[in-house]
């Protein structure tokens, strides 16, 4: 299990601390180890149709009990029909033994879906359920007839009193409409106990079906709450806690399904449980990207949030672990840049790296510089944001109402924003408009996704200014505002297919990630001046 370096690693310094793997740059030894893996990956012919398909792989450098450097290798999920392979760490538990519960169990369930089809498929449960259906419509077909009938009459009625009768003809239409409604009264009942036998012909089977349905959750549910216990997880300090355990303080209160099966997880437990010392981690993509994500084959990834980060948060105590590089304040010391301001709002510059609003830790912020600058403003102040990472012109109100007016801008699409971004790759096409259904990825965010099913739809234009060096420099016009929706447009295989550099969620990290709000044009809401700001991208 434990591997030696192939290449050799002298003059590579050792890491000062572990990843922090949820925001990282691999380092020079985790690199070399995953090249290692990868050239492996590439002699087994037997798996390439199943890796073509793609899968996430995870690397620890390790040292040994002895002091020697090397490290271990596992893979998400399972590989070839089986959690065990030589060359990768075993899993935490191995919910495919043939023997174990969850296969007998799993099994069980399996028969419970084949008695459910057999009966939805048996010929007397659609016998009575066209059966009912058929009664129901004809209850409906001939009541409704009926009806009409009653409401001709009765208009006949109405008629002929108008034009006069004797006390004898009015005697006989006031029989003859009490003898109809009374006969329409039988025919409803005896429609009606028709559909109802019918329907309970059909009932007879249905509930049985239900029945089954009901057993199969129920057993579903117990089994995956006894595989998640199995899941027994260690930390450096030797202390364990099992998935349900973990689960227990998040905001799903219970493991979704695969969790403890992604690859750090695997490799920090194998680690523990042989006393060996994590150095440095990082998950690579192999294979194509899915369908929904943007995986791209041979970089590196983050851990995902949804499954790992309850396990991991849990797994990393005891290690010394590299601060998140994501709470650092590193523009603290640095002054605001305001680019436009008057008595009603103003444009600021945020850099790379500072945050719109607050977040959970209380890091700098546009937003209380703002306040800082402006205490006695009124309304959120805010109009809208940018990613963390991105840098470029904010837009700001100082009162409440001009707040709202500008934000009304922003939905109408009134306000023109223009990007900058450099991306990997020289771009084939010199302009065009990309146009995707973008949401949420439930168990991965922030990160987005492609999704016809439940994505929102996002359009962007894009124009190229210049192909240098292997790179491309492009301008976007979005025509939507969607969460990461010009990082998803240029990184999808179905948008540009070119990673922005430095996206360490849709590509591959770097010293910052290269996308700059370079311009804001819109009608002031208040004096009618049509204004043009502008600062250009420094790269």
């Amino acid at each position: 299990m434990i591997h030696s370096f192939h290449t050799p690693t002298d003059g590579i310094a050792l890491p000062k601390a572990f990843t922090f793997p949820f925001h990282y740059t691999p380092h020079p030894l985790t690199r070399l180890a995953a090249d290692e893996v990868r050239q492996y990956l590439l002699t087994r012919d037997d798996w390439q149709e199943e890796l073509r398909q793609g899968k996430m792989f995870g690397v620890l450098v390790i040292k040994d009990t002895e002091g020697k450097l090397g490290y271990l290798a596992a893979f998400s999920g399972n590989l070839a029909g089986s959690n065990h392979h030589a060359f990768f760490v075993p899993p935490v538990y191995d919910l495919l033994q043939p023997d174990g519960f969850f296969r007998i169990e799993e099994a069980e369930i399996s028969g419970i879906n084949h008695r459910i089809a057999a009966m939805e498929t048996n010929e007397a449960y659609r016998s009575a359920r066209e059966e009912w259906k058929k009664a129901e419509e004809e209850a409906q077909t001939t009541l409704a007839s009926e009806k009409q009938k009653l409401k001709e009459a009765k208009t006949l009625r109405e008629q002929r009193r108008k034009e006069g009768v004797s006390p004898e003809e009015a005697e006989a239409m006031s029989r003859e409409s009490q003898f109809q409604k009374a006969e329409f009264k039988r025919l409803e009942r005896k429609l009606k106990e028709k559909v109802q036998a019918a329907g309970e012909a059909f009932q007879a089977f249905e509930q049985e079906i239900q029945a089954l349905r009901h057993e199969r959750k129920t057993r579903s549910a117990a089994l995956q709450m006894r595989l998640f216990a199995q899941f027994r997880m260690l930390n450096a300090r030797g202390e364990v806690k099992d998935l349900c355990e973990i689960f227990r303080s998040t905001p799903q209160k219970t493991p979704p399904a695969g969790a403890g099966e992604c690859a750090l997880p695997k490799l920090l437990q194998y680690a523990y449980l042989h006393q060996l010392q994590p150095l440095a981690m990082g998950e690579f993509w192999w294979g194509m990207s899915p369908k929904d994500e943007i995986r791209r084959e041979g970089h590196f990834y983050p851990s995902c949030k949804g499954k790992c980060e309850p396990i991991l948060k849990h797994m990393l105590v005891g290690l010394d672990v590299e601060p998140n590089p994501l709470e650092e304040d590193v523009h603290r010391q640095t002054a605001l840049e305001i680019l436009y301001e008057d008595e009603w709002l103003v444009v600021v510059h945020k850099p790379a790296g500072m945050l719109s609003v607050p977040g959970k830790n209380d890091l700098d912020s546009i937003l209380q510089r703002l306040h800082n600058l402006y205490p006695k403003a009124t309304g959120p102040l805010i109009v809208h944001r940018l990613d963390m990472a991105t840098s470029g012109l904010l837009l700001a109100a100082k009162t409440k109402e001009v707040h709202k007016e500008l934000q009304a801008l922003f939905e109408t699409r009134l306000i023109q924003k223009r990007y900058t971004a450099l991306l990997e790759g020289e771009l084939e096409t010199d302009e065009g408009i990309i146009d995707l259904p973008i949401c949420p990825n439930p168990m991965d965010r922030p990160r987005q996704m492609v999704s016809r099913e439940y994505g929102k739809r996002t359009v962007t234009s894009y124009r190229v200014l210049e192909r240098k060096d292997g790179r491309t420099r492009v301008t976007f016009y979005p025509h939507t505002g969607r969460t990461h929706q010009l990082r998803v447009h240029a990184a999808h295989p179905e948008g540009l297919n070119h990673p922005m550099v430095g996206d360490d969620l849709y590509g591959q990290p770097s010293d910052r990630l290269y996308l700059h709000a370079a311009a804001l044009e819109f009608v002031h809401p208040v004096t009618g001046e049509k204004l043009h700001i502008v600062k250009e991208a420094d790269f």
